[in-house]
Parts: structure tokens; C-alpha cells; sequence
């Protein structure tokens, strides 16, 4: 029997070494025995925690989610203006931990997964709804509603476009390089439009503040 007090520990191994084989094999076509290897626990052990592949995917997949959340409510916490949030949001979404090879290619496995999975489908579209939550927190203040939410569809489309780009290795751009893009598609975009009166009022909630 595991150790008592092991469990918790055991699980986010387990989650860690999904991970990693997901981004080294490029896909999800990855065993629970692989997945076990990685993560330096018996078969048995994995799936006594998760059961199957399937729960121990979607625990990754949910474990980025946590990540990003976690990061988020952080930088904007410290953002003081709404400009601010969008930077923050920007930047958060280029995250090295998230922006890494083996991160980045499990996100794509995960997106090719959710045509297939109900539950996969139902995670990324919880994602893509708090990714505009939160770029709309900065961009409401700034300009009309109908604008806003238009700029914050292209952001997160760059944001995403910029996440299948990274998988190409021969043509893989940086951190800075990918939050400069968005940044300038963004201060393009606001320029279009004079800013409202009362831009500094109160933003609403998003991923950090949910």
C-alpha cells in the first residue's frame, strides 16, 4: 500500500512525468507504463491514483490551468492601471514554464484531443473564456465594449497562433519577441480609439479573481 501522506506527491509526479512524455512524443499516444517510468513508480501505482490515461491526462490538463490561474492572480495583483492588466495578461500567457518546447507541444496534443474529448473540449474552453475575462478586464476601461472585446479576440487569437508557431522548431520565436507582438497589436489597436472618460475605474474579475 502507498505511504500515508505520500499520495499528494505521488500525484503531481505523475502529473509532471504526463507532461514530459506528452511534449517529448509530441502527442498523447503515450502508456500509462511510460507515463509510470518517467515519473519513477510502479504501472500499478499510476493507476491506482488516476484509474486511466484519460484521468491522469485530463489532471494535467487541469494542473496548467491551475498554474496559469495561479500566475495571473499574481501579476494582477501588482498591476495598478488597466493598461497594466493587459500587459500582465499578455505576459502571463508567455510564461516560461507555459512557453516551454514540452509544455507548448502538450497543449497542441491536448487541442487536437479536444475533438475527441467532451471533458478536453469543455477545459480549453474554460481556458480561451478567462483569457478574454481577463484581457477585457484591461481593455473595458479603455474603450467601447464592442472594441474591447473585438481587440481582446485578436490578442488571444496571437496568443494562440503564437503557441502553434513556438511548435515549429525552425522557426520558434522568444518570450519577449512573442509578448513584443502582442503588445504592439495591442497599442496599435488602442490608438484607433480615444480612451473613455473614467479609464482608471475598477476592472472586473478574471482568472485571478475567480
Amino acid at each position: 500500500m502507498p505511504k500515508v501522506g505520500m499520495e499528494p506527491v505521488r500525484r503531481k509526479a505523475l502529473v509532471d512525468a504526463a507532461l514530459r512524455a506528452i511534449g517529448h512524443h509530441g502527442s498523447l499516444a503515450v502508456t500509462m507504463s511510460e507515463i509510470a517510468r518517467e515519473a519513477g513508480v510502479s504501472p500499478a501505482l499510476a493507476h491506482h491514483y488516476f484509474g486511466s490515461k484519460d484521468q491522469l491526462l485530463i489532471a494535467t490538463i487541469r494542473n496548467l490551468l491551475q498554474a496559469l490561474h495561479r500566475d495571473a492572480a499574481e501579476a494582477l495583483r501588482r498591476a495598478q492601471t488597466p493598461r497594466e492588466r493587459l500587459s500582465a495578461v499578455i505576459r502571463v500567457s508567455f510564461h516560461a514554464d507555459q512557453f516551454a518546447p514540452e509544455t507548448v507541444a502538450a497543449w497542441l496534443a491536448f487541442y487536437s484531443q479536444a475533438q475527441r474529448s467532451e471533458e478536453v473540449r469543455r477545459l480549453l474552453a474554460l481556458y480561451a473564456r478567462r483569457l478574454h475575462s481577463n484581457l477585457m478586464s484591461g481593455l473595458r476601461p479603455l474603450c467601447p465594449t464592442d472594441d474591447a472585446s473585438r481587440i481582446a479576440d485578436g490578442a488571444a487569437a496571437m496568443i494562440d497562433g503564437l503557441y502553434i508557431r513556438q511548435s515549429l522548431k525552425a522557426a520558434p520565436l522568444s518570450i519577449e519577441a512573442s509578448v513584443a507582438l502582442v503588445e504592439d497589436y495591442v497599442t496599435g489597436q488602442l490608438a484607433i480609439h480615444p480612451p473613455l472618460e473614467g479609464e482608471g475605474r475598477t476592472a472586473g474579475p478574471g482568472w485571478g479573481e475567480r
